[in-house]
C-alpha cells in the first residue's frame, strides 16, 4: 500500500478532538461509525456545522463540501427556507403517529413534479423506498424475481446488497440468506439485446430496476436510448419498470431523470433531495400498482390481501415541512440550473488541471455531479494518443480503481479542505460559490500532483 506518511501523521495530529470522538465511538457504536462510507483513516470526519457549500469539523477545519449530505442538499447546508419551515412546525409537535395536512401537501408536490407519480407513499430512507417498490412490483406482476444491472446501487436490503461493487458476482454482506441471490438476475447494462434475451429466458422476472443515470449516479453512464429501449421491452413483456431516482430525483430536473429524458417508468424510488435534508423517502408510481396498498371494507387490516407497509416515522411533520420548502424551489428549476452550471465549470476546470499536469485520467458526469477517473493500466495509457482514448464504459474499471489510490485521493482532499461524496466523485449545490470552486481547484491540483509523485496515478506519454 502506498501512503503519504507525513501527510497521514499531520492529518491525525491536526484533529485531536476528532481522535477523542473516535475513541469514544469505538467503545459505543457498532462498527464505530454510523454509515459504512464514513469509515476513514486515520480518523473519520466529525462535523459541527454547515452553511451553504461549506462545513466545519470539531477541530475547526473548513471544507468545501461536495458530499452535500450524500447528495441530499441541492440547496446547500442550512438554507433559510428549510430552517424556517422546520421552525414553524416544531412547536406543534415533532411526531404524531397520525397523518397530517403537510403529509398530503408533500405528496401533491411530488405528483406535480414527477411524471410517474399518480400516487405516492412515504418511507424513511432510500433503501426502504427500493424495498417497497420491489414488493409492489412483485405483488402486481405475480412474479418474484428481479432483473438488475451490475454496478447499480439500490440500498442495503437483502435483495440488492450484492452486485453493485466489483466483483459483481461476490456476496454483498455477511448475514444475508444464501437464497437471496436467487431473487435477482444481474447483467451488464447498455445492451438491449441482452435484456431481451434475459427476459425471454427468465419467465419469472416481474420487475426491472436501475439507476437511470447509470451505475452510482452516473459513474458508469447510460444513454437515454437504452432507457427508452428498456421502457419498450418491459411494456411488451408486462414487466414493471422501476427507476431508482434516490439521487437523480429533483436533481437531474424537477421531474428527475424521467422528466429530463421524457421516459416514464411504472414506479420510482425517491429520497435525498425529496426530504430537504431530513430523513425520509418515497415510492411513486402508477395508480393501479399503488392501489395494492389500498384498504377497504372488511379487508382493511388483512395483510394477506394487500401489500402491507408500516413505518413509525413515515412523512413526519418536520420532514414534510422541509420537503415542501425544497420542492417549491425545485419547481422553479433555478436551484438545479445553478448547481448544473457550477458542476459544468468544475468539471472543465479539473479537466484542465489534469491536462496541464499530463495526468492519465478525466473528469465527467451528468447534471450537477462530477466523477474523476484515473487510469492505472499502463498499457491503456501507453496506447492512448489523447485523453479521450482513455474513456471507458467498463463498470469494472470505473468502479474498480485501486483502494489505496481512492483512499489517498480522499485523504489529500480533506487535508487541504475539500470533502467529496464517494470514491472520487461528488455533487454540487445551488449554494456553492465561484470562490468555493476556486479553492477546490487549488486543492484538486495539489492532490493530483501528490498522487502522481507517489506513483499512484500515471502520466500521459
Amino acid at each position: 500500500m502506498t501512503t503519504d506518511n507525513e501527510l497521514f501523521e499531520s492529518y491525525a495530529a491536526q484533529r485531536p478532538k476528532a481522535m477523542q470522538y473516535f475513541e469514544r465511538a469505538s467503545k459505543s457504536m457498532g462498527g464505530k461509525v454510523g454509515h459504512d462510507l464514513r469509515h476513514f483513516s486515520p480518523v473519520p470526519l466529525y462535523i459541527e456545522r454547515g452553511q451553504g457549500g461549506r462545513k466545519w469539523d470539531v477541530d475547526g477545519h473548513q471544507y468545501i463540501d461536495f458530499l452535500m449530505g450524500n447528495g441530499a442538499l441541492l440547496m446547500g447546508h442550512a438554507p433559510a427556507i428549510v430552517i424556517d419551515a422546520i421552525a414553524r412546525v416544531m412547536g406543534n409537535g415533532t411526531h404524531f403517529g397520525n397523518d397530517h395536512p403537510l403529509h398530503i401537501e408533500w405528496a401533491e408536490w411530488v405528483q406535480k413534479l414527477v411524471p410517474c407519480a399518480e400516487r405516492v407513499r412515504f418511507v424513511n430512507s432510500g433503501t426502504e423506498a427500493t424495498l417497497l417498490a420491489l414488493r409492489l412490483a412483485s405483488a402486481f406482476s405475480g412474479r418474484h424475481r428481479i432483473l438488475r444491472f451490475e454496478g447499480h446501487f439500490h440500498g442495503w436490503h437483502d435483495s440488492v446488497i450484492r452486485g453493485f461493487q466489483p466483483p459483481f458476482d461476490a456476496e454483498g454482506s455477511l448475514g444475508v440468506p444464501p437464497d437471496a441471490k436467487d431473487h435477482a438476475v444481474s447483467i451488464p447494462d447498455g445492451d438491449l439485446d441482452l435484456v431481451a434475451e434475459t427476459l425471454e429466458r427468465e419467465k419469472d422476472i416481474g420487475a426491472v430496476i436501475l439507476e437511470p443515470s447509470g451505475a452510482s449516479w452516473g459513474r458508469v453512464g447510460l444513454e437515454p436510448a437504452f432507457l427508452q429501449g428498456l421502457r419498450d421491452l418491459t411494456e411488451k413483456k408486462n414487466v414493471v419498470l422501476i427507476f431508482d431516482e434516490v439521487v437523480t430525483g429533483f436533481r437531474f430536473s424537477p421531474g428527475g431523470a424521467q422528466g429530463l429524458h421524457g421516459i416514464t417508468p411504472d414506479l420510482c424510488s425517491l429520497a435525498k433531495v425529496l426530504t430537504g435534508g431530513t430523513p425520509g423517502g418515497a415510492v411513486a408510481g402508477r395508480a393501479d400498482i399503488m392501489a395494492l396498498m389500498d384498504m377497504s371494507g372488511d379487508h382493511q387490516h388483512d395483510r394477506f390481501q394487500r401489500v402491507w407497509h408500516l413505518g413509525t416515522f413515515n412523512a413526519a411533520p418536520i420532514c414534510a415541512a422541509a420537503g415542501i420548502a425544497v420542492l417549491e424551489q425545485v419547481a422553479t428549476g433555478q436551484p438545479i440550473e445553478r448547481a448544473n452550471a457550477l458542476a459544468a465549470k468544475l468539471r472543465t476546470d479539473w479537466e484542465d488541471i489534469l491536462e496541464r499536469h499530463g495526468i492519465a485520467g478525466y473528469v465527467y458526469g451528468p447534471s450537477s455531479t462530477f466523477h474523476v477517473y484515473f487510469e492505472t493500466d499502463s498499457e491503456r495509457v501507453n496506447g492512448a494518443s489523447t485523453r479521450q482514448d482513455l474513456y471507458t464504459k467498463d463498470a469494472k474499471r470505473l468502479k474498480g480503481m485501486p483502494g489505496d489510490l481512492v483512499n489517498e485521493y480522499q485523504r489529500h482532499l480533506r487535508f487541504h479542505g475539500v470533502d467529496n461524496m464517494s470514491s472520487t466523485g461528488g455533487v454540487l449545490s445551488s449554494a456553492h460559490t465561484e470562490e468555493d470552486l476556486g479553492i477546490a481547484n487549488d486543492v484538486f491540483e495539489k492532490t493530483v500532483v501528490a498522487l502522481r509523485d507517489l506513483g499512484l496515478v500515471l502520466s500521459m506519454s
